[in-house]
């Protein structure tokens, strides 16, 4: 598995993968990809999926030597690639099943759930905090657009049981939203984690969850990894792009009417109405 500095944590107790390469992208981004290449090269891989539409991993695939390499269309380098499918974000289809689309000419057509694999260790280190029934809230989006306003996230605090503990996830970068949530909210009995915990051991916190509240970011994803339950607060994007939580018990709340949205594929900084509706017309007592 190659995955960017930063991820590689996730991967560290999975039992099917004998190996993850890492790429670091902020420290001499082009010599290390060089680099990158040159060592797939000399695995002599049979067989290379390319599960993204960018140039730099493009190059990977291109270069790699693998008899086989399959990727999506839009690619630049799909010229290099034996197997394309068309990314289409308009089909219908979760991203799940597009990334099947590129394996089934030699495996099948049936899609199983994305699972992660918290160590013992992971476990061990929520044992003690996950006593009991609690609620997990990771409140932060790298994008503005499809982050719940901290206001929100105070009045659905404010709305759970008084007795059930609260658990706010995040990276250290989150731990400031977190800190303001838990401050400003009625509920008495939250606990900051943001920045404490890696994400495997977020992820084995999510799974015994009475019930884990997400944005369309990366917490949703760790929730379906888990089978955990998910409420996933969709804004500005919208679930048909194929991003939706997997969950066996998951809830999508979402503002329906809008004709401004979804307005892209990904957040935006701003909301360019203005008036960022999609997030202050959200219905907590729905919930």
């Amino acid at each position: 598995m190659l995955v960017r500095k930063g991820n590689e944590s996730i991967y560290e107790a999975h039992p099917f993968l004998k190996e993850v390469l890492v790429w670091n992208k902020k420290e001499n981004k082009i010599s290390n990809l060089i680099q990158l290449i040159f060592q797939i090269r000399k695995k002599k891989f049979d067989c290379v999926i390319n599960c993204h539409r960018f140039a730099s991993s493009g190059l990977v695939a291109a270069f790699s030597g693998a008899a086989h390499i399959a990727g999506y269309k839009q690619n630049p380098f799909s010229f290099a690639f034996n197997t394309t499918v068309k990314h289409d974000v308009q089909n219908g289809l979760h991203e799940t099943e597009r990334y099947n689309q590129l394996v089934e000419d030699f495996t099948d057509k049936k899609v199983f759930k994305p699972t992660l694999y918290p160590s013992k260790n992971d476990i061990e280190k929520i044992k003690d905090i996950s006593q009991g029934e609690y609620y997990c809230i990771a409140p932060a989006s790298v994008w503005f657009t499809k982050q719940l306003p901290a206001a929100k996230w105070i009045e659905l605090c404010n709305k759970l049981p008084k007795e059930k503990k609260i658990f706010l996830l995040g990276s250290p970068h989150d731990e400031k939203l977190c800190r303001e949530i838990s401050e400003k909210s009625n509920h008495k009995n939250t606990t900051v984690l943001a920045g404490t915990l890696t994400l495997l051991e977020s992820c084995a916190l999510m799974k015994n969850a009475v019930m884990n509240f997400v944005n369309d970011s990366a917490p949703l994803h760790l929730a379906s990894s888990a089978n955990a339950p998910v409420t996933a607060f969709f804004l500005s994007t919208t679930p048909a792009f194929g991003f939706g939580p997997l969950s066996d018990n998951k809830k999508i709340i979402e503002v329906d009417g809008l004709t401004c949205r979804p307005c892209g594929l990904h957040g935006h900084r701003a909301c360019p109405k203005k008036h960022f509706k999609c997030a202050w017309e959200i219905n907590i007592n729905t919930l």
